[in-house]
């Protein structure tokens, strides 16, 4: 799907961890890292990466954003108290956290939807894969380009994709 084409994030609302709802219009003007995130994958450990870019690049514009979610082997089975708990405790981790969602199947939250409709690097689109999958926002809400979970945050691919952006 071509980029003009895109929708935008922006039309979305949804609750944060703490159950208060967020319109994703309030990142308007901002480079988003939209990331769906699980306290007990292997790739679990990138929160420390994903909390690094945060503080980096924060004053520039740019802030990660969370989307815990169960679907894959439930690696994320927790409350959102623990799951808040888990991350601030072991990761630091101060960018937004969102309540779980489904980010594929029958029940996929329509922030995924719209996500899923980019592809990554190799042209493919569709279902998100696993967790930690990366999708890179720009300004207007659209999706610029999208990494699947092996790409950790400090890929220098995925820091010059934010770079370029701010």
């Amino acid at each position: 799907m071509a980029q003009t084409q895109a929708r935008s994030i922006h039309e979305i609302e949804l609750p944060r961890l703490d159950g208060k709802p967020e319109k994703l219009a309030d990142y308007a003007g901002k480079v988003v890292l939209v990331v769906n995130v699980a306290s007990k994958c292997g790739f679990t450990p990138q929160y420390a990466g994903l909390q690094a870019l945060n503080d980096r690049y924060a004053d520039r514009g740019f802030t990660v954003l969370g989307f815990p979610s169960n679907q894959f082997f439930n690696q994320e089975p927790g409350s959102a108290e623990d799951i808040q708990e888990f991350c601030s405790i072991n990761y630091g981790v101060t960018f937004p956290l969102f309540a779980k969602l489904d980010v594929k199947g029958a029940d996929q939250h329509p922030l995924y939807a719209i996500l899923s409709e980019a592809s990554d690097d190799s042209g493919k689109a569709g279902n998100v894969k696993w967790n930690f999958e990366k999708f890179l926002v720009g300004r207007d809400g659209r999706v610029v380009r999208r990494f699947r979970s092996k790409v950790v945050p400090e890929d220098p691919k995925l820091v010059e994709a934010i770079v370029f952006l701010l």
